[in-house]
């Protein structure tokens, strides 16, 4: 029995380059740069100056794969941005960015911030009441989002009446 290897190639965006070690990938441009480490067995990832060539013994490697490089290269071409409106009806809260933290002051009245974790490059920017968070990883922005989302996790509360917190902006 013959095992299938199958092979595509994706072609990366003007201004945009990408550098394979190993399983390691890194995609710069004039966003950023965004590596990822592929943990797949039967893949193998090689760049050069204008595509990424992805070869795969399954197809759901191959896709996955693939998937990850487009996202990588859209992030290091024109990043990722979502905006983040905070609502409260009880305690005006605050937000203070310090480092890789992000702090949310008077949440519910609390006397203690709660404290969320910003992951890689990403950046978070609070004008107002609105939160901006952006980067070139879209991995990283979507983990940031959810640590907001779970660090205005409200509980002991009845739900229909506190809704304080952070929520998506509709576009």
């Amino acid at each position: 029995m013959e095992k299938t290897i199958l092979e595509t190639t994706v072609a990366l965006p003007n201004g945009v380059t990408a550098t394979a070690k190993a399983m390691h990938l890194t995609v710069k441009g004039p966003k950023g740069e965004v590596a990822k480490e592929f943990m797949l067995k039967g893949v193998a990832i090689k760049a050069d100056a204008k595509a990424v060539t992805i070869t795969a013994g399954d197809k759901r490697s191959l896709n996955t794969v693939e998937s990850h490089v487009k996202n990588m290269a859209a992030g290091a071409l024109g990043g990722y941005m979502q905006k983040l409106k905070m609502i409260y009806a009880h305690f005006p809260m605050t937000i203070e960015v310090k480092g890789k933290d992000m702090l949310i002051k008077n949440f519910l009245g609390e006397k203690q911030p709660r404290r969320v974790k910003i992951i890689g490059s990403t950046k978070v920017e609070a004008k107002g009441q609105e939160v901006t968070v952006s980067g070139p990883s879209k991995e990283d922005v979507g983990q940031t989002i959810a640590n907001i989302k779970t660090g205005t996790k409200i509980s002991r509360r009845d739900s229909r009446v506190f809704q304080d917190g952070l929520y998506k902006v509709a576009e």
